[in-house]
């Protein structure tokens, strides 16, 4: 059912969920360092002071950086706080290992560093963080990240970008000259390239306007398609087996199906190819929450039966 007054709804306020989740996030990563702290000095030390002196200042560092982003709603912020958050799980699972921590310095470590990355890597936290630099009377949803990329190029991609810059600044504190400029030139390298390939995930959204709705995804489309409300006939969740143009990219989750009054022009990107253009009256695509999608639809006065 579509609503008879939408004077009474801001169509780009988040619910109630949508408006906690972001603190429980900065909790988690402030507690994090009161829990992880004695865990990664523990770790360090047995180390020589180069080396504890360097990595206990990347931590620090790496803590600020995620506070700072935690505390900035904007999609690059997203891209540094779902780096850095499963980066101090590694760090803190290490120090785990090391036999100088003892147990509850360990669990306590661990559980809380858990946390702000469990709590990154929700759907509504995404939303957030993309909707930072949003106008007002705008909203952004972000899509799924493709099925491939998951097993395999995103993982690789927070390693180099996460673990690069690490490495270099070890072999550095470690007296290691060579294989510290080395890792320093490759490593940094590697890093720039990862962070701007996790960075393109963060960017894909489909946004809500005055005037109908934009599929903003640069995996699938060569440039953002706006769907006027005036030619949108429904949107809906997607029924099995549906002939629709799948603009997904093959990501899991449910999606929904766009049905246009007529045909809507659009370019699709192919890989080491001029982008294809063509139009589609109907067609697919795999928001993180389709049920938010239709909420958001329905205040908007765009069908969703």
């Amino acid at each position: 059912m579509t609503p008879t007054a939408t004077n009474t709804v801001d169509p780009a306020a988040p619910g109630v969920v949508g408006r906690l989740v972001p603190w429980a996030l900065r909790a988690a990563w402030a507690a994090a360092a009161v829990a992880a702290g004695p865990l990664f000095a523990a770790a360090l030390d047995g180390w020589d002071t180069p080396a504890r002196t360097v990595a206990a200042a990347g931590l620090w560092a790496a803590w600020a950086a995620g506070m700072l982003a935690v505390l900035v709603p904007h999609p690059a912020s997203l891209t540094a706080v779902r780096v850095v958050t499963p980066a101090a799980v590694a760090a803190a699972a290490l120090a785990a290992l090391q036999p100088e921590p003892g147990t509850a310095e360990r669990l306590a470590g661990l559980v809380l560093t858990v946390v702000a990355a469990g709590v990154a890597f929700l759907p509504e936290i995404g939303a957030h963080f993309v909707n930072g630099p949003a106008y007002p009377n705008e909203r952004r949803l972000p899509l799924r990240v493709p099925a491939p990329l998951l097993f395999g190029p995103v993982p690789l991609a927070w390693i180099v970008t996460a673990g690069g810059p690490v490495v270099a600044a070890l072999l550095l504190a470690d007296g290691r000259w060579a294989a510290g400029a080395v890792a320093t030139v490759l490593g940094g390298g590697g890093a720039i390239i990862g962070g701007r390939a996790l960075h393109r995930l963060s960017r894909r959204w489909v946004v809500f306007v005055p005037a109908g709705l934009v599929l903003h995804d640069h995996m699938v489309l060569a440039d953002p398609v706006l769907f006027e409300r005036k030619v949108i006939e429904s949107l809906h969740a997607a029924p099995v087996n549906t002939d629709s143009l799948d603009l997904t990219a093959n990501a899991p989750g449910l999606p929904l199906e766009l049905v246009l009054k007529e045909k809507v022009p659009m370019a699709r990107v192919r890989p080491r190819q001029a982008p294809e253009t063509g139009s589609s009256a109907r067609l697919l695509f795999s928001p993180t929450r389709p049920g938010e999608v239709l909420l958001e639809a329905a205040r908007r006065r765009i069908p969703t039966g």
